[in-house]
């Protein structure tokens, strides 16, 4: 598939993403602390396999061959996040040195590689000690996020000017305190509703410390986002489609643009919101850019006896779908793309993660078949170029993931790397949609910026 990438601009960031937890192992190692996810992922039942990230892909000791890698993709930047309890292990109070130096040596060896780092302060991975004491329903964790971005960024920040303060908080509120189905493992629409809020609270505070901290810093948040559509043309549909929407977008969109947490949501949670004099403009600091992770869009129907928002999803037939059983439409992402720029007004805008998971095809020569996955990236990077051309302010691509990884409650069964990770030997193989990406990668330096082939 040949891709057009002429819209996008020359300094545009090609990278790839990965998470803390998901790949460091060493969990117990220089003073790093449990998080809410060594506890969630060591309880029976709550994980597939009973799979921890006690090792994941050991890159707390592999980290110089997962740059290589890097390197032999040609990718100019990597997206990662920092470990809260490698860095403040009790949560609050003293910093952990040990901790920092690590994320040190990587930045380091990053930019030696040519590669820039962005870096996320908070990837899901709260310390166990502040979840005993109420966690995110409580407004003292938004204080403690801060504290910690401002240690984390006085570390690091005379080098990574690029950062975001949190990831995908819909997924810590709505499937940890509401679901269930993450780390803390609630479900408590009370619970959930307080720890949005100070979800989107403590994105505020850590950019004010973040920018205190560095100089120079472009800061931003990312949000996992996703088109949605009603199930029919009928008032029900219609208006389920707008709950689901205000549920994984509107709710985290609208507040950080100053507009508030929408009235129709709060309506529909009946949750008071634990709000004080000054919140809204705290939670309203002013974004350097914006960042969209997008895997699939929703298409919903009513559905009055289940829990807020009172939506089910409708299985949309003879469509593709991913290993997740995720419906494929890269339409879902140019939509976004061109709805966050006209709707929100977005400056400079960021596909943070974007990718497909698999069952994947070892050769006898250890080499990996991907061509579910290869068309998956091809089909979305096109989608993004496309929005590009129509007036989005793309300013780069991160695809999910650099290497497969512990995906969360799927544990190692659900891969979505470009490189394939063999967890018994932790031997990594660049996957044909590794290659792929890095012939798209080379070709955006060339003239007329179109993808070659394959």
């Amino acid at each position: 598939m040949s891709i057009d990438l002429a819209a996008l601009p020359r300094d545009f960031l090609w990278g790839t993403a990965t998470s803390a937890y998901q790949i460091e192992g060493a969990v117990t190692e220089d003073g790093r602390s449990p998080s809410i996810w060594d506890t969630f992922s060591h309880t029976p039942g709550r994980v597939d396999n009973g799979d921890t990230g006690d090792v994941a892909c050991d890159h707390y000791h592999r980290w110089r061959e997962d740059v290589a890698l890097m390197r032999e993709l040609g990718v100019n930047a990597y997206r990662l996040s920092a470990a809260w309890p490698r860095v403040v292990p009790g949560g609050d109070g003293p910093v952990n040195e040990r901790g920092l130096d690590f994320y040190d040596r990587l930045v380091d060896a990053l930019l030696e590689a040519g590669i820039t780092p962005s870096v996320t302060a908070y990837h899901w991975d709260l310390p166990q000690v502040l979840q005993d004491r109420g966690g995110w329903p409580e407004r003292d964790t938004a204080h403690h996020l801060a504290a910690y971005a401002s240690a984390l960024a006085g570390r690091i920040g005379d080098r990574v000017k690029h950062w975001a303060t949190l990831n995908e908080p819909l997924c810590s509120a709505w499937i940890g305190h509401l679901e269930g189905r993450m780390a803390p493992g609630l479900t408590d629409l009370t619970a959930a509703v307080r720890a949005s809020y100070h979800l989107l609270l403590g994105h505020g505070l850590a950019a004010q410390a973040i920018r205190a901290a560095v100089p120079g810093a472009r800061v931003g948040i990312v949000n996992n986002l996703s088109e949605i559509r009603p199930a029919s043309g009928s008032a029900e549909d219609l208006a389920a489609a707008r709950r689901m929407d205000g549920h994984t977008n509107r709710w985290w969109l609208d507040p950080v643009h100053g507009r508030g947490f929408p009235e129709d949501m709060r309506e529909v949670y009946g949750v008071e919101l634990p709000e004080r004099a000054g919140d809204p403009e705290t939670i309203a600091q002013p974004l350097d850019w914006l960042g969209l992770n997008y895997y699939f869009p929703m298409t919903v129907t009513g559905d009055p006896a289940g829990p807020a928002p009172y939506v089910r999803e409708v299985r949309v037939p003879d469509v593709p779908r991913t290993g997740m059983d995720w419906q494929v439409d890269a339409g879902g992402i140019e939509s976004l793309l061109l709805r966050l720029t006209e709707e929100y007004g977005a400056r400079e805008l960021y596909v943070t993660e974007n990718g497909s998971s698999y069952p994947d095809a070892v050769r006898e020569d250890g080499g990996v078949d991907d061509p579910e996955r290869t068309a998956y990236l091809e089909g979305h990077l096109a989608a993004c170029a496309s929005a590009a051309r129509k007036g989005a302010p793309l300013a780069g691509y991160f695809a999910w993931s650099l290497m497969d990884n512990f995906e969360w409650a799927y544990g190692y069964d659900k891969r979505f790397g470009l490189v394939h990770v063999d967890y018994a030997t932790q031997r990594r193989t660049v996957k044909a949609s590794g290659r792929r990406y890095a012939e798209i990668v080379r070709s955006h330096a060339e003239p007329g910026g179109e993808g070659p082939a394959v």
